[in-house]
């Protein structure tokens, strides 16, 4: 485990998350505004899966937390260090039926806080759609600050996108949070 929050744990996939795996991964909805074309059939999806459950968080490049309600994988948070061990990217998918309920938020909230207490990260970054609304409130709301857009930037699905830039600051992360109450005696 890699954090814990109110509803939801941060946690390394297992091979028994291949199937919810493959059925978010699949449904169309959750892939609109992502790199992947679905459906996910589930062999793919178990490789998958395979490969995160071996990766390594410490290491630069990509690494999938599993994002976990009471057993259930309900989505997956990805990461991308950069090689400076500082730095860092974000991204995160939800399955549909656990959209709108604030379980996206918690757990980046809950990444952030392992991010930037824990691991004591410089920065975290994060992009979307422009026309990823609810993605770009979700950044804003846990702490991300928009830093800059930049149009007709990617050619994603047969189209020309724009692309919303976002980064949080570890010092920023740190003064927002509420003071830690003093030991009593």
């Amino acid at each position: 485990m890699f954090a814990r929050t109110n509803r939801l744990t941060l946690r390394r996939f297992t091979p028994a998350d291949a199937e919810q795996f493959a059925a978010y991964r699949s449904d169309q909805q959750v892939a609109h505004f992502q790199s992947w074309e679905p459906p996910l059939p589930l062999t793919e999806a178990q490789q998958t899966v395979e490969r995160f459950a071996q990766g390594d968080p410490e290491a630069p490049g990509w690494f999938q937390y599993a994002v976990d309600l009471d057993g259930v994988l309900i989505g997956d948070l990805g990461l991308n260090l950069s090689q400076n061990l500082m730095q860092a990217d974000l991204g995160f998918t939800l399955a549909a039926e656990y959209q709108g309920h604030g379980y996206a938020s918690e757990a980046v909230r809950g990444l952030l806080q392992h991010l930037f207490v824990d691991r004591e990260l410089h920065r975290v970054s994060a992009e979307c759609d422009a026309r990823n609304t609810a993605s770009a409130r979700l950044l804003e709301r846990v702490g991300f600050t928009r830093e800059g857009e930049r149009p007709a930037n990617s050619w994603f699905k047969g189209e020309w996108t724009d692309d919303l830039l976002y980064g949080l600051l570890r010092d920023t992360y740190l003064s927002r949070q509420p003071p830690t109450p003093a030991p009593s005696d």
